[in-house]
């Protein structure tokens, strides 16, 4: 079963700070622009203590980007710029956004996405509760265990997925009585609102509710792992049952480190929206274009797109039939139809539903068999590059920084489903959740 359990939040001051200038997107998606701007915005910028930029005589351990993240977390609560509720809460969490790269009629309609923020028992994936659906890697779980032991606090929700066509969340939070006390725009222009719900009886139905749900982790999966092998570390060595608060009987972790900060959003409401990652590939010896379409021609029907630009050949895309893949190369434009036989062949060993994944045939035959990057290069990121923005991809190709773009399709929430419950993982930045939750809305301190 998923608990999940409200909490005494530290959250900024907002009489002392504006809340646009110290919140930020979640640390792995902020390049580096980003984070000497957030720098710049506040001294109170979350940015400080998530992703500090380094300095010139950084000893690790001692003097370094996660001592300064401790110092400046401690500093900012004696300062009162952080500050703690006096009583558990969850958080009423919504978002109002347009899908990124698409024009014409209606492409002004806001989405909305729902959902709320509350802590969430961390489980093993053995357990049948959480499951998630990609690959992680050790160096960024080792950046957020050091950060995890320097604050003993979790500053960034990890993003979970639940099922409930009841929509129990949405009718309990999101009705005529919701009101936003913090509402901000991102830089993206995603408007951001939250409510503070400390009713016991609505927190207990939302307790109630989720309790029989599964969960996946649609963004987090670092630092969910990283949550729970630190849980692991922490745990007593008797682990007392769930408790309750007996003054207003609200659900409570077993002991603080056993949960995280987590925003639950239901698959069954309106706007998720996911978005493809696509790949750049660059440095390879002896790149030839002509070599690129000869080979690709063994295992893809290619078909030129001549001048088309970004909206074109994403609307070519879009309109393909079954999956296929954009190639931009210096020299055109290429759509990528994959043979079946090609595919079979490729991906003889994993089974039919990552058959039908887009990302999993440009990785097993347009990477290796055709670029020879394999996956151990994959998982070094060597020679790849992960951008959101087609027309970024494509003008890297063009300015001459990069071989070859090769442009996705979208993963479909029901094939993510269906590939995470099954207990598989797609490759990594297979999906790309759209708006990201912002991070310093709310803050988990286990001290």
């Amino acid at each position: 079963m998923a608990r999940v359990y409200p909490f005494r939040a530290l959250r900024y001051n907002t009489m002392d700070v504006a809340i646009a200038d110290v919140v930020t997107q979640p640390y792995d998606k902020i390049t580096p622009a980003m984070q000497q701007g957030y720098h710049a915005r506040s001294p109170y910028n979350l940015v400080r203590i998530i992703l500090g930029l380094p300095e010139l005589f950084d000893t690790a351990g001692e003097n370094d980007v996660y001592s300064r993240a401790a110092r400046d977390y401690a500093d900012w609560q004696e300062q009162g710029v952080l500050y703690k509720e006096n009583e558990p809460c969850i958080f009423a969490y919504q978002q109002k956004y347009s899908v990124p790269g698409i024009s014409g009629p209606g492409s002004d309609k806001k989405q909305v996405r729902q959902g709320f923020i509350a802590l969430g028992e961390l489980r093993e994936y053995a357990d049948g509760v959480v499951f998630r659906h990609e690959q992680t890697l050790a160096q960024p779980k080792t950046d957020r265990r050091l950060l995890l032991d320097a604050t003993r606090a979790h500053f960034e929700p990890i993003f979970m997925l639940y099922s409930d066509p009841g929509m129990t969340v949405e009718r309990t939070l999101f009705g005529s009585s919701f009101r936003a006390e913090i509402e901000v725009v991102d830089e993206f222009g995603v408007e951001h609102q939250l409510a503070r719900v400390s009713e016991p009886n609505t927190i207990n139905i939302l307790a109630s509710a989720m309790a029989d749900k599964k969960l996946i982790i649609a963004d987090g999966h670092h630092r969910y792992e990283t949550a729970l092998a630190y849980s692991r570390d922490h745990s007593p060595a008797e682990v007392r049952q769930q408790e309750r608060n007996l003054s207003n009987s609200l659900p409570t972790p077993a002991y603080p480190e056993a949960a995280a900060l987590m925003t639950f959003v239901n698959m069954d409401g309106d706007g998720l929206t996911i978005l493809p990652t696509h790949r750049v590939v660059s440095g390879l010896n002896g790149f030839s274009s002509a070599e690129f379409l000869r080979k690709t021609e063994v295992s893809f029907e290619v078909e030129s797109l001549g001048g088309l630009d970004t909206d074109g050949l994403l609307k070519r895309l879009a309109a393909a039939t079954g999956t296929a893949f954009i190639a931009a190369l210096a020299e055109g434009r290429f759509l990528l139809t994959p043979k079946a036989e090609a595919v079979e062949e490729a991906l003889a060993g994993v089974s039919e539903r990552q058959r039908r994944l887009p990302v999993a045939v440009l990785h097993a035959v347009v990477l290796e068999r055709v670029l020879g990057i394999g996956a151990e290069a994959v998982l070094e990121q060597r020679h790849l590059r992960y951008v959101r923005d087609a027309g970024e991809a494509i003008e890297q190709v063009a300015a001459g920084g990069a071989d070859v773009a090769l442009l996705l399709q979208a993963c479909t929430l029901d094939q993510l489903r269906e590939v995470a419950f099954a207990g598989e993982v797609m490759p990594q930045k297979s999906t790309d959740f759209y708006p990201k939750l912002l991070s310093g809305l709310a803050i988990y301190a286990m001290q």
